[in-house]
């Protein structure tokens, strides 16, 4: 087989594996329809789930002793399929509970909830607790990536993962807690599944939460999906405690978490070195600040409160979670340009965050600084760096093609999506929000989640735009183009 040609029979395995996690995690939900009485969801689970799992079992058992090589084209390709595979699996309890009255509309909820945007079609949301819960756990899934969560589980598969991850990871540059990427991979987890179970019982006994509320506001937290039961907004739950909570785990689930693990092992200088979670958290501070000058002086609000509402929903619009403290959001238009600003930066690299994060950002801007110093000084060599590390060409490149191809993108979405009758303001702040996979757009004094006012098409358009800003564009971009599917 030549060296550039698809292994068809590892992305047909792993497609087999995406297929069978995306069943086991059905049990969950279907259990719990079950238990309590929800005839139609349980009907729904009953009819797609063991079909999802003979399927996803039959797969990879067929491909169990197959240890084939794995290139780099190979990797890009599976890693959107998969995707895409596992948001078309997970439509199914949606559109046979009538959840939703058509499979478009069951597809986005499904995309929405696999690439932790939290974004709806749906008028009210989702309202079935057992949906709720199945949505819940596609965030919790789709945070950290579910193929990471492949290579971290199964490392049986007999393939390198390392183009796999470099596929799905979100940020520029993906950095190995060891020496091998199933190993890494499983560190990230353990992680992330220790801030689950640290949220969960911090939330239940608040008093202000049911266990079943604390499950969903968590897996929707740590994946920073921003999914939450209460229409009105956090500030429904009326609790201090509950928003200070909200708060921590979605900002530490938007920190870079290989940082995490330079804690766990004493690398205690390298997390204090790190330039992306000092710019960060240097953001979030400023921003913080500066919106709750602004709702003091131009919005009339009392500081206690001015403060209050600024630190929690600069954090979450950062964090890309995408949680709101009140629907109603009546702010000034400086904060409501900065929440924006905080939505296109996004959180740091190798985080559940979404959007064109940190490090990006920062590489720009020095970029902006060699391009003055060089008009001075003509014959300079000036060197890109960071944390006093130069940044290699190469990554230097990628980033600029990957701010140019964000903009772009956020452009033609909103012209798109603005002949469906829309404004100015709301087509762009879609694309903006579902791009960056936050799910919430700030229109109109109003942080919508809901878009249920596009056509069919365009809504198909919007899951592939969610699947896209996931995988940091250029995995999807790459599927129409001719160099991927060229066999030679």
């Amino acid at each position: 087989m030549s060296r550039d040609k698809t292994n068809l029979k590892v992305l047909v395995k792993i497609l087999g594996t995406i297929i069978l996690i995306t069943g086991i995690a059905m049990i969950i939900p279907w259990v719990y329809a079950e238990v309590t009485g929800d005839q139609e969801s349980a009907r729904a689970f009953r009819m797609c789930t063991p079909v999802i799992l003979i399927i996803g079992v039959g797969i990879s058992v067929l491909f169990r002793s197959d240890r084939s090589s794995f290139h780099a084209k190979d990797g890009y390709l599976v890693v959107s399929l998969c995707w895409m595979l596992a948001s078309f699996a997970g439509a199914f309890p949606y559109y046979i509970s009538g959840c939703t009255p058509n499979f478009v509309d069951a597809l986005f909820e499904s995309t929405s909830g696999f690439t932790t945007t939290g974004a709806t079609v749906l008028v009210g949301g989702i309202t079935n607790r057992s949906l709720l819960l199945w949505k819940s756990l596609s965030h919790w899934l789709g945070g950290m990536g579910i193929l990471v969560f492949v290579i971290s589980i199964l490392p049986a598969l007999g393939i390198s993962g390392q183009f796999i991850v470099r596929a799905e990871t979100p940020g520029p540059v993906y950095q190995k807690t060891s020496a091998r990427i199933s190993t890494s991979a499983r560190v990230l987890y353990i992680t992330y599944s220790a801030f689950t179970v640290a949220e969960f019982i911090l939330l239940a006994i608040s008093n202000k939460m049911s266990c079943f509320e604390a499950a969903v506001t968590t897996l929707g937290c740590v994946s920073t999906g921003g999914l939450n039961l209460q229409a009105g907004g956090i500030a429904a739950y009326g609790s201090i405690y509950v928003e200070v909570i909200i708060a921590i785990f979605c900002l530490l689930a938007s920190v870079n978490f290989i940082l995490y693990h330079y804690m766990i092992t004493g690398r205690i200088n390298e997390v204090l070195r790190d330039i992306e979670l000092r710019a960060y958290l240097l953001i979030i501070a400023g921003a913080s600040l500066l919106c709750a000058f602004s709702l003091i002086f131009q919005g009339g609000m009392n500081v206690k409160t001015a403060f209050r509402e600024s630190i929690f929903q600069t954090i979450c619009m950062a964090s890309t979670a995408g949680y709101v403290h009140a629907v109603d959001l009546t702010w000034p238009a400086a904060s409501q340009f900065i929440l924006l600003a905080l939505i296109v930066i996004g959180g740091c690299s190798a985080s559940t965050a979404g959007s064109v994060k940190v490090i990006r950002i920062l590489v720009m801007f020095r970029m902006i600084g060699r391009g003055l110093t060089r008009r001075i000084h003509p014959r300079s060599v000036v060197a890109i760096k960071l944390g006093g590390n130069p940044v290699s060409a190469p990554v230097v490149s990628s980033i600029t093609a990957f701010l140019l191809v964000y903009g772009g993108l956020i452009l033609l979405s909103g012209i798109l999506l603005s002949f469906s009758g829309v404004d100015m303001q709301t087509s762009l702040g879609t694309a903006l929000a579902l791009l960056s996979n936050t799910g919430t757009a700030v229109i109109h004094d109003a942080a919508v989640t809901q878009f249920d006012f596009y056509h069919p098409l365009l809504r198909i358009y919007l899951c592939v735009l969610m699947i896209a800003g996931r995988l940091e564009l250029f995995t999807v971009i790459l599927l129409f183009t001719r160099g991927l599917w060229n066999r030679q």
